[in-house]
């Protein structure tokens, strides 16, 4: 759990680069570009063909998973919560 004394916005933001940072390590081992939302949903639909791409992507999905849920506590107490990448890196391909 976080300190007491950290607000509430302090708890995700920690949280969230620390998970953005999983779920880009992943995301390049999967090889889905996390700039392309076709592609995350790709990877959230589809099973992979190798054991360790498996891995990998299952990783990949519940942290995805993880990202969504967390931002949807987050905007029902009323913070925004950034984009997983900066806005200048993603697009709407």
């Amino acid at each position: 759990m976080y300190a007491p004394n950290m607000s509430g916005f302090e708890h995700y933001d920690s949280e969230l680069r620390e998970l953005d940072r999983e779920i880009q390590r992943h995301a390049a081992i999967c090889g889905v570009d996390l700039a392309k939302r076709h592609e995350i949903d790709a990877c959230l639909r589809s099973d992979s063909l190798s054991w360790s791409e498996d891995r990998a992507r299952e990783s990949l999905q519940g942290l995805l998973i993880l990202r969504i849920k967390l931002e949807a506590e987050m905007m029902e107490l009323g913070f925004s919560p950034p984009p997983l990448l900066p806005p200048a890196a993603a697009t709407d391909d």
